[in-house]
């Protein structure tokens, strides 16, 4: 008697283990919802669809005022900002590039490449233009036509498909001489 109790329990013990298997070796070849690649969600990835995926241009002309006139300024830079976020949503420090230096007709054109951003993983925000220097001592004043010392927000843009650019145009900016010295009072 006591013999069978010990063969019905390792009977039952062999039915409990194999019914446990079964059910594991169903998911995990695809079957079922635990294990199965199908229904995970994977993280999303940083890169075409959310980071830059074409060249971005600014445009745009600098002048220096010089009494009722405005001659274009040979020589000056813009610097482009940008607001940004990192991988994981959070802001990261501004991300700025200067332009070249403004020819003889005060044209600039600064580029944003790609490659740029993504090496650092940053996702663009918002993006400003502002002057940043100018050549000439008696023309320094950043002023704020078309918001050149506040910041003029790119915002509309044209496509240039053989330079797979985003093409923003901003300006005129112009610099003054810089404002008369307050002469103080003695107080």
């Amino acid at each position: 008697m006591k013999m069978t109790f010990i063969n019905i329990c390792i009977l039952a013990s062999m039915l409990i283990i194999a019914s446990l298997m079964v059910p594991a070796n169903s998911t995990s070849s695809g079957g079922g919802d635990y294990g199965s690649k199908d229904n995970v969600t994977e993280k999303p990835k940083l890169e075409e669809e959310k980071l830059l995926s074409t060249n971005i241009g600014v445009q745009g002309l600098v002048y220096c005022k010089s009494g009722s006139k405005l001659i274009p300024l040979e020589g000056a830079l813009t610097r482009i900002t940008c607001e940004a976020v990192d991988e994981y949503g959070f802001e990261t420090t501004p991300f700025s590039i200067l332009s070249e230096a403004t020819d003889s007709k005060g044209y600039f054109l600064a580029t944003l490449y790609p490659w740029e951003v993504v090496a650092e993983k940053r996702v663009l925000k918002e993006c400003r233009a502002f002057l940043d220097a100018s050549p000439l001592d008696n023309c320094s004043y950043a002023t704020d036509v078309n918001k050149g010392s506040s910041g003029a927000v790119l915002h509309s843009y044209r496509f240039l498909p053989h330079n797979n650019m985003n093409l923003y145009t901003v300006g005129p900016f112009v610099f003054s001489p810089p404002p008369p010295a307050s002469i103080s009072n003695g107080y």
